[in-house]
């Protein structure tokens, strides 16, 4: 049986090639799940794109109220601001996103985890500790274990038609 890794996905350059290294290093079939938390994303044309780069299933997943009840207010009455000025959304996003990939991977019986983030932010660890805290599949994140820069990510897309 072929394996299965499911991929948070943004339809970003560092997400779509992550699908295709999924595809053709690992020879795996790849899930993809896109969480809206509010973000003025075009959620139709991430899914088409996901279809576009031969995804086996693409979950849009709209967790706006949940992100807002059970992570913003509660960042809120904490006075969670960076430097006492910069509103922690995006840190705050990443475990929930997390979170609904993990749902999906439960649902879609996969056998890996995938995100598409490098190793240089803090993004790398909040998805690797919330895959880890709910599942005990390997999580392969090319982007930051071959430390793949963006002219290399350039060229991979353009060699495989991203």
């Amino acid at each position: 049986m072929k394996q299965k890794a499911v991929l948070a996905f943004s339809g970003g350059l560092d997400t779509s090639v992550v699908v295709k290294y999924l595809q053709e290093k690992h020879n795996m079939d790849v899930v993809t799940v896109t969480v809206d938390v509010g973000q003025e994303d075009d959620y139709k044309k991430i899914s088409a794109k996901a279809k576009k780069l031969g995804v086996k299933k693409h979950y849009n997943i709209d967790a706006r109220k949940e992100f807002v009840s059970d992570y913003i207010f509660p960042a809120i009455k904490a006075n969670a601001l960076y430097q006492k000025k910069y509103c922690l959304a995006t840190a705050l996003a990443r475990p929930l996103i997390a979170r609904k990939v993990l749902q999906i991977a439960k649902k879609e019986k996969v056998t890996s985890l995938a995100h598409g983030c490098s190793g240089k932010g803090n993004d790398q660890v909040r998805f690797d500790l919330t895959f880890h805290a709910g599942s005990n599949l390997p999580i392969i994140a090319p982007i930051r274990d071959l430390n793949l820069d963006r002219t290399e990510e350039l060229k991979f897309a353009k060699k495989h038609g991203i």
